[in-house]
């Protein structure tokens, strides 16, 4: 009997490492995660400065001159 007791503490040991290891694997990758987000959002940023700087180009460009394969082309 005193035996299965100790099996059975060993058991539990084993598994409140387990949880203390899991638990700090989850801390880390809940920071993983937030960096990863915070850098997700700067690029999104930066790409629509890249959009909206585009889009500001080619609004002064001069319409391009109609050619004879234009009025061909099936509208």
């Amino acid at each position: 009997m005193i035996s299965e007791f100790q099996d059975l503490s060993d058991k539990i040991d084993r598994l409140a490492q387990l949880t203390q290891a899991l638990r700090s694997e989850n801390y880390l990758l809940r920071q993983a995660n937030a960096l990863l987000s915070a850098e997700n959002v700067d690029f999104k940023n930066r790409l629509l400065a890249a959009q909206q700087r585009v889009e500001g180009l080619l609004a002064h460009l001069e319409p391009a001159p109609a050619t004879s394969d234009d009025a061909e082309a099936p509208q």
